[in-house]
Parts: C-alpha cells; structure tokens; sequence
C-alpha cells in the first residue's frame, strides 16, 4: 500500500507516518514547514521519518493547485490521509487569512486530488472544535454543530461540508475525524502540555484561562494514531437507511462517514497542571484568566461509532502519557 499524509511534518502527521512505515506501508509525505511554530522541531519529526527507506517526502503549500495536482498525478497512492491545516484557535483570530488559503482553498486541492485519481478512501481531519457552542455532554457527531465559535472551527465545519458534496456527487468515500486535544511526545508547541511544561520549568507564571474552570477530553497521541491505522482499511459505505426526512449529520447516504477520536474522559484543567507539577517535580505559578475569545469551557467526545467501528478504545491513563511528554521535553530539548 502506498499512502499520501499531508502535514507528515506536523505532530499527528509524524507519528502516523512512523505507524504506516513499520507495518511496511510506502509513505509519501506532504507539507509546507511553515513557521506557525518552531520549524526545526518539524526537520527534526522530518529527520527520523527519512530513515525509513519507505519515506519521500514533497515540500508543497496545500493551496498550490498545481503543486497539489502533480503530487496526485505521479503518486498512484491507494489511501489518503489530510492532517495538513493551518491550525490554532486564538491565531485564527490574528490572521483568518491563512485559514482559507490552508483550510479552504487547500482541502479543496485535496479533494480534487482524490477525486480525479480515485483515490480509494479519504480520510482527513476535522476537530472537536466544530461543536462551537454546543453544551450538550459528551458531543455526538449526530448532533447538529451549526454554532462555531472561531474561524478555525468555521473552517472545519466547511471542511465536512466540503468532503460530503465531494463524496456525494462523485461517490469518493471520505472519512472525517473530529480530534479531541491530542497531548504527547513531538507535541506541537502552541499546545497547552507544552506551554505549561516551557513555564514552569522556567520558572514563569502559566496561564490558566477561564480561572480554572475549564475540562477537556485530552487524548494520547499513540491512542489516536491506533484509530486511525484502523480506519484507512475501513471504506465507508452509503447508509441505507438514512432519511432526508430526519437528517442524521453523523452518517450519509453517499459514502462518507465522520467520528469523534478522543478519550471519553474529560479532565478538569487544575487536576491536569497537577499532573504536570508532579512528573516535573515542581510547582507551577498560576495566573487566573478569564476565558478566551473563541474559546469553550469544556469537551467530551462520544466515541461509540468509533469503537463500534474499529474497536477504537483508548487506554492510555493522563499520568501515564504526561510522564512520557516530559520524559520526551527533557531529551529533546536536554533540561
């Protein structure tokens, strides 16, 4: 199998990629090494990657449609993995811009690619973002989420809509994965995991938005690269018995499908930093903000489909993987 990962530079990109290479399976990788964050960190996930004698990697901006084209046109790839997005919800209120050149105009490239070279399944990424102002416990992807709360989020929601009209009309089956909070070792730096552990190791105050009272469903990154190994084989198929009568968002009858890939276990903020404080060894000094523009209080994700699925069941414990985080931060950045 020969396998296309957009954004094979970035966190989750790097490790599926790594997955894919030690099952055998020819890795081509795509991205645009933009400066969003540290580029080294990104040559240095890179640099492990082409070890791997299965690895070729294509420097490309996602909405160069020629560029995309001719990486489609000369791959012959069998499976498709997106996870190529300018991402970050507080940077989209700075520069919406970049949102609809990366996640608009790009996706679109994307989906072009798949369509005119029949790719025989798309998966690709959305996040749990797209639930907005939902308050409803845990999130459902049989919910509506027609509420987004930030210009990253919009541009998620466009990207299923997107990635439906593409399935629907040319029958290219699609499989959408709304992410949870994904935390692990080759973590991206704008994340809250590695923010918290740069400050506190540092001696500087962290910042803890909306005064502490915020929850979310963190999710290991080795947890996430499973459900998705398990899915690219999983080619989605047309819902006989969905009703345009009583529209289910979550299923289609074109082939497409979407899930929530998260752990089914929300953490409240204050019991993660202390977490955090115990595997560092050092107490953090906290700053008590208000909630952020574009931010949501907390997250769940139901993950029954996906465990229905694929057999997707995350068991990686909080403690477990913060260890593993640190562990990485210490090595890699020798502290």
């Amino acid at each position: 199998m020969k396998v296309l990962v957009t954004g094979a530079a970035g966190f989750i990109g790097f490790h599926l990629s790594r997955r894919l290479l030690a099952a055998g399976v020819e890795v081509v990788g795509l991205d645009n090494l933009n400066d969003y964050y540290d580029v080294g960190l990104k040559e240095a996930r890179l640099e492990l990657l082409r070890e791997s004698p299965g690895f070729s990697f294509v420097r490309v901006e996602l909405a160069d449609a020629a560029g995309v084209g001719k990486v489609f046109s000369e791959g012959g790839f069998d499976r498709v993995v997106h996870l190529a997005a300018q991402a970050g919800v507080r940077y989209s209120l700075e520069n919406p811009r970049a949102y609809i050149d990366s996640n608009i105009v790009g996706f679109l490239n994307i989906l072009e690619g798949c369509r005119h070279n029949r790719i025989a399944h798309l998966v690709y990424a959305s996040s749990s973002s797209v639930y907005g102002l939902n308050t409803r416990m845990p999130f459902s992807v049989h919910d509506n989420v027609d509420h987004p709360v930030s210009l990253y989020a919009a541009s998620k929601k466009a990207n299923e809509l997107m990635a439906h009209s593409y399935s629907h009309l040319y029958r290219l089956p699609v499989t959408g994965l709304r992410f949870f909070t994904v935390y692990g070792p080759w973590g991206r730096p704008d994340m809250a995991l590695f923010l918290f552990t740069r400050a506190i190791l540092a001696g500087e105050p962290i910042k803890v938005f909306n005064h502490g009272r915020m929850e979310r469903d963190f999710t290991y990154i080795d947890d996430i690269i499973e459900g998705i190994y398990r899915l690219l084989p999983q080619i989605p198929e047309p819902d006989p018995n969905w009703s345009g009568a009583d529209p289910d968002p979550g299923r289609s009858p074109a082939p497409y499908r979407l899930y929530n890939i998260g752990n089914h276990s929300p953490v409240r903020l204050l019991d993660f930093i202390a977490t955090l404080e115990r595997a560092l060894g050092r107490e953090a000094v906290k700053e008590f903000l208000p909630l952020q523009p574009g931010d949501v209080p907390a997250t769940c994700a139901d993950v029954a489909d996906l465990e229905e699925a694929v057999g997707f069941q995350p068991d990686t414990p909080l403690a477990q993987g913060i260890d593993r985080f640190v562990a990485w931060y210490r090595d890699y950045y020798r502290v």
